[in-house]
């Protein structure tokens, strides 16, 4: 079930996750105690945003800001925040 995004809610990693660069992999990955989730860039690049201080829109305004050359993206951020949220790797603060 798909979840309704505000655009001032603030994303954070859910406790039991742990976003981390893994070497071996050449992503990031987000650690579960039952396992690993490997990321591709995008996704990576948001998760990393995700630090329950910047709401949907400062990260959707970072990441353009940060990929000038791309269109814009907030669409794309708002999709992956959503299925994120669905697999429970994130919880939105008021």
């Amino acid at each position: 079930m798909s979840t309704e995004i505000e655009p001032t809610s603030v994303p954070r990693i859910r406790t039991q996750f742990r976003l981390q660069w893994e070497e071996a992999q050449g992503c990031h990955v987000l650690l579960y105690p039952e396992g690993m989730v490997k990321l591709n860039g995008p996704a990576g690049e948001i998760l990393k945003r995700c630090d329950g201080e910047r709401s949907i829109d400062g990260i959707v305004a970072d990441l353009e800001t940060q990929f000038a050359e791309a269109p814009s993206l907030r669409d794309d951020v708002y999709t992956f925040l959503s299925t994120a949220h669905d697999n429970q790797w994130i919880q939105f603060d008021a």
